[in-house]
């Protein structure tokens, strides 16, 4: 099972060849992250990354709720059915 965290993007660059990368923030680190399936996201937006690329692009409220799930798991945590994270986006 893999843990994608939310990150903010705070600098978005484009390679010569028209690749857009993202420098994105966590808690504790700056990970540089590939856009190629999110081309839409601006600095400023939440994302959630695996394997090196931007996935999902989450609202402020969602990301903050990830984050209050992950520091506080349990049976009650916000992941549950009917919270922002538990319907899939239209």
């Amino acid at each position: 099972m893999c843990l994608a965290i939310p990150g903010v993007v705070r600098r978005i660059s484009v390679s010569d060849d028209g690749l857009r990368t993202a420098e994105v923030e966590y808690p504790a680190q700056s990970r540089s992250v590939s856009l190629l399936y999110l081309p839409e996201v601006a600095v400023g937006d939440y994302v959630l990354v695996q394997a090196g690329f931007a996935i999902r692009r989450l609202t402020p409220d969602q990301a903050a709720e990830i984050r209050t799930a992950l520091e506080s798991p349990g049976p009650d945590t916000p992941l549950a059915p009917g919270s922002a994270l538990g319907r899939i986006p239209e």
